[in-house]
Protein backbone atom coordinates (compact mmCIF):
# COMPACT_ATOMS: atom_id res chain seq x y z
CA UNK A 1 0.00 0.00 0.00
CA UNK A 2 1.33 3.45 -0.59
CA UNK A 3 0.49 6.34 1.49
CA UNK A 4 -1.38 7.63 -1.28
CA UNK A 5 -4.33 5.21 -0.82
CA UNK A 6 -4.57 5.66 3.37
CA UNK A 7 -4.86 9.42 2.70
CA UNK A 8 -7.74 9.16 -0.27
CA UNK A 9 -9.35 6.66 1.80
CA UNK A 10 -8.91 9.21 5.27
CA UNK A 11 -10.43 12.00 2.90
CA UNK A 12 -12.66 10.00 1.78
CA UNK A 13 -14.32 9.30 5.24
CA UNK A 14 -13.53 12.88 5.98
CA UNK A 15 -12.69 15.44 3.64
CA UNK A 16 -9.83 18.00 5.91
CA UNK A 17 -7.02 19.98 5.77
CA UNK A 18 -3.08 18.35 6.19
CA UNK A 19 -3.10 19.16 9.87
CA UNK A 20 -6.08 17.60 10.46
CA UNK A 21 -5.17 14.42 8.24
CA UNK A 22 -1.76 14.07 10.20
CA UNK A 23 -3.92 14.01 13.28
CA UNK A 24 -6.14 11.47 11.66
CA UNK A 25 -2.76 9.62 11.17
CA UNK A 26 -1.70 9.70 14.84
CA UNK A 27 -5.23 8.92 16.49
CA UNK A 28 -6.22 5.99 14.14
CA UNK A 29 -5.02 5.27 10.82
CA UNK A 30 -1.23 5.49 12.31
CA UNK A 31 -2.56 1.65 13.93
CA UNK A 32 -1.45 0.48 10.33
CA UNK A 33 -0.09 2.91 8.11
CA UNK A 34 2.59 5.07 9.75
CA UNK A 35 3.38 8.52 8.54
CA UNK A 36 5.04 12.03 9.25
CA UNK A 37 3.48 15.45 8.95
CA UNK A 38 6.25 16.44 6.20
CA UNK A 39 5.43 12.85 4.16
CA UNK A 40 1.50 13.63 4.11
CA UNK A 41 2.00 17.22 3.04
CA UNK A 42 4.51 16.51 0.45
CA UNK A 43 2.22 13.21 -0.52
CA UNK A 44 -0.63 15.59 -0.70
CA UNK A 45 0.87 18.07 -2.85
CA UNK A 46 1.67 15.66 -5.41
CA UNK A 47 -1.83 14.08 -5.23
CA UNK A 48 -3.06 17.35 -6.01
CA UNK A 49 -1.02 17.83 -9.35
CA UNK A 50 -1.66 14.46 -10.02
CA UNK A 51 -5.65 15.46 -9.87
CA UNK A 52 -6.14 13.01 -7.02
CA UNK A 53 -7.46 15.53 -4.32
CA UNK A 54 -8.95 18.85 -4.99
CA UNK A 55 -8.01 21.96 -2.29
CA UNK A 56 -10.28 24.33 -1.24
CA UNK A 57 -9.18 27.87 0.48
CA UNK A 58 -11.57 28.19 4.38
CA UNK A 59 -11.03 31.24 5.98
CA UNK A 60 -10.87 31.19 9.75
CA UNK A 61 -11.48 33.97 12.09
CA UNK A 62 -8.52 35.35 14.08
CA UNK A 63 -5.96 32.75 11.59
CA UNK A 64 -4.92 32.17 8.30
CA UNK A 65 -6.86 30.48 6.00
CA UNK A 66 -6.67 26.84 5.45
CA UNK A 67 -6.66 24.44 2.67
CA UNK A 68 -9.27 21.67 2.78
CA UNK A 69 -8.53 18.74 0.68
CA UNK A 70 -11.25 16.03 -0.84
CA UNK A 71 -11.05 13.11 -3.19
CA UNK A 72 -11.77 13.68 -6.74
CA UNK A 73 -13.05 11.82 -9.27
CA UNK A 74 -9.67 10.91 -10.76
CA UNK A 75 -8.75 10.13 -6.71
CA UNK A 76 -11.50 7.44 -6.32
CA UNK A 77 -10.80 6.31 -9.52
CA UNK A 78 -7.51 5.05 -8.81
CA UNK A 79 -8.60 4.20 -4.81
CA UNK A 80 -10.99 2.02 -6.61
CA UNK A 81 -8.35 0.37 -8.77
CA UNK A 82 -5.89 -0.32 -5.80
CA UNK A 83 -8.90 -1.98 -3.75
CA UNK A 84 -9.87 -4.66 -6.67
CA UNK A 85 -5.84 -5.63 -6.63
CA UNK A 86 -5.16 -8.61 -4.95
CA UNK A 87 -2.78 -8.36 -1.72
CA UNK A 88 0.36 -10.48 -1.36
CA UNK A 89 1.08 -11.51 2.03
CA UNK A 90 4.06 -9.26 3.74
CA UNK A 91 7.37 -10.29 4.98
CA UNK A 92 7.56 -9.44 8.92
CA UNK A 93 10.80 -7.76 9.80
CA UNK A 94 11.16 -8.05 13.43
CA UNK A 95 14.96 -6.73 14.97
CA UNK A 96 13.50 -8.34 18.29
CA UNK A 97 12.63 -11.74 17.02
CA UNK A 98 16.29 -11.89 15.84
CA UNK A 99 17.81 -10.35 19.06
CA UNK A 100 15.95 -13.20 21.16
CA UNK A 101 17.42 -16.03 18.43
CA UNK A 102 20.85 -14.28 19.05
CA UNK A 103 20.59 -14.71 22.64
CA UNK A 104 21.61 -18.19 22.34
CA UNK A 105 25.07 -16.63 21.74
CA UNK A 106 25.39 -13.88 23.99
CA UNK A 107 26.64 -13.93 27.96
CA UNK A 108 24.57 -14.03 30.65
CA UNK A 109 25.16 -10.39 30.99
CA UNK A 110 23.97 -9.58 27.46
CA UNK A 111 20.64 -12.01 27.98
CA UNK A 112 20.08 -9.73 31.02
CA UNK A 113 20.31 -6.92 29.34
CA UNK A 114 18.05 -8.30 26.26
CA UNK A 115 15.33 -8.93 29.42
CA UNK A 116 15.76 -5.65 30.04
CA UNK A 117 15.22 -4.21 26.37
CA UNK A 118 11.97 -6.74 26.05
CA UNK A 119 10.66 -5.81 29.53
CA UNK A 120 10.77 -2.06 27.77
CA UNK A 121 9.55 -2.81 24.38
CA UNK A 122 6.64 -5.46 26.30
CA UNK A 123 5.23 -2.00 28.29
CA UNK A 124 5.45 0.09 25.18
CA UNK A 125 2.88 -2.77 23.42
CA UNK A 126 1.10 -2.91 26.72
CA UNK A 127 0.20 1.05 26.47
CA UNK A 128 -0.25 0.59 22.69
CA UNK A 129 -3.22 -1.58 23.26
CA UNK A 130 -4.57 0.09 26.73
CA UNK A 131 -4.89 3.19 23.98
CA UNK A 132 -6.84 1.72 21.18
CA UNK A 133 -9.39 -0.33 24.18
CA UNK A 134 -9.93 3.40 25.40
CA UNK A 135 -10.12 4.36 21.43
CA UNK A 136 -12.51 1.89 21.04
CA UNK A 137 -14.53 2.23 23.71
CA UNK A 138 -14.83 6.59 22.94
CA UNK A 139 -15.67 5.66 19.11
CA UNK A 140 -17.77 2.29 19.06
CA UNK A 141 -19.84 3.01 21.86
CA UNK A 142 -22.38 -0.97 22.74
CA UNK A 143 -25.45 1.05 21.77
CA UNK A 144 -24.72 2.71 18.71
CA UNK A 145 -26.18 1.49 15.52
CA UNK A 146 -22.80 1.67 13.32
CA UNK A 147 -23.03 2.46 9.48
CA UNK A 148 -20.78 0.50 7.12
CA UNK A 149 -17.72 2.65 7.41
CA UNK A 150 -18.06 2.58 10.85
CA UNK A 151 -18.20 -0.88 11.35
CA UNK A 152 -15.12 -1.43 8.79
CA UNK A 153 -13.31 1.10 10.99
CA UNK A 154 -14.10 -0.76 14.25
CA UNK A 155 -12.61 -4.50 12.32
CA UNK A 156 -9.55 -2.75 11.79
CA UNK A 157 -8.92 -1.80 15.34
CA UNK A 158 -9.66 -4.87 16.38
CA UNK A 159 -7.10 -6.44 14.21
CA UNK A 160 -4.66 -3.88 16.34
CA UNK A 161 -6.44 -4.79 19.47
CA UNK A 162 -5.73 -8.94 18.58
CA UNK A 163 -2.04 -8.10 17.28
CA UNK A 164 -1.17 -6.18 20.55
CA UNK A 165 -2.64 -9.07 22.80
CA UNK A 166 -0.98 -11.31 20.97
CA UNK A 167 2.61 -9.93 20.90
CA UNK A 168 1.96 -9.40 24.49
CA UNK A 169 1.49 -13.14 25.12
CA UNK A 170 4.53 -13.77 22.79
CA UNK A 171 6.42 -11.42 24.87
CA UNK A 172 5.41 -12.93 28.28
CA UNK A 173 7.00 -16.25 26.80
CA UNK A 174 10.13 -15.43 25.50
CA UNK A 175 10.45 -13.43 28.98
CA UNK A 176 10.18 -16.81 30.48
CA UNK A 177 12.81 -18.97 28.50
CA UNK A 178 14.96 -15.49 28.83
CA UNK A 179 14.56 -15.93 32.63
CA UNK A 180 15.51 -19.38 32.63
CA UNK A 181 19.15 -18.48 30.85
CA UNK A 182 19.41 -15.70 33.10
Amino acid sequence: MALEHAILVSLLEQPGSGYELARRFERSIGRFWTATHQQIYRVLKRMETDDWVVAREVGQDGRPDKRTFSVSDTGRDVLTAWLREPVQPEAVRHDLAVKVRGAAFDDPAGRAALIGEVERYRAEHEELLTRYLAGEKRDFPDDAAPTTGQRLQHVVLRGGIAYERMLLDWLDEVLTELRKEA
